[in-house]
């Protein structure tokens, strides 16, 4: 099926979410698993209202936080950015002013610039998502909204209606482009500004 390891190579709280195995049912459970880890942390995180935020990362004005969500270590939060249903930000994770992360694991030195939208995504370390640029979970436009993926020539039913992206490590996406529901990049996949990649239609 799917390795994450394949992926992802420093994913945070890996023995809280390895044992679901596939991005899309980790997605799907993110809530519960945040949940689940939050008691667990150490005392560097100051925790409040299921938000557990590390004590040297920075938040500025006007964030908000729809717990759970725990922010590790040196990340940067700009200006009016939105997070909601289960989030892991990994250490030195850097959000932009106005963007919204729902339900999604973004691995350590991971960027998403501003006015981005990644919703119940999967993504690496080292990762950039320029301006504007978007990791889409439902297929609107489309009758069967059930999610499938290409994976080496073959079609995976995932099961979910609700999945966005699995972004390896290194992998850099332009601004205004956007990744359809069930995408899966490679490790240092680069994806072209105003680019749309539909894998599986």
């Amino acid at each position: 099926m799917i390795n994450l390891n394949d992926y992802l190579s420093n994913i945070p709280f890996y023995e809280y979410i390895g044992r679901y195995g596939v991005p899309w049912e980790i997605t799907t459970r993110l809530k519960d698993i945040v949940m689940e880890i939050i008691p667990k942390l150490e005392a560097d995180f100051e925790v409040k209202n299921g938000v557990a935020i590390h004590r040297s990362a920075k938040v500025e004005r006007g964030v908000t936080f729809k717990g759970p969500v725990i922010v590790m270590d040196n990340c940067h939060i700009g200006a009016h950015a939105y997070f909601r249903e289960g989030v892991i930000l990994g250490a030195s994770v850097k959000i932009g002013p106005s963007s919204e992360i729902k339900s999604s694991l973004i691995c350590s030195k991971s960027a998403i610039a501003h006015l981005n939208y990644i919703g119940n995504s999967m993504v690496g370390s080292y990762v950039n998502f320029e301006a504007g640029s978007i990791a889409a979970n439902h297929y609107n436009e489309r009758e069967d909204k059930q999610i499938k993926l290409m994976l080496e020539g073959n079609i995976i039913e995932t099961g979910v209606r609700k999945f966005g992206s699995l972004v390896g490590d290194g992998s850099k996406i332009g601004a205004n482009a956007v990744l359809s529901p069930g995408t899966v990049l490679k490790k240092g996949t680069v994806v072209r500004r105003l680019e749309l990649i539909e894998q599986c239609k």
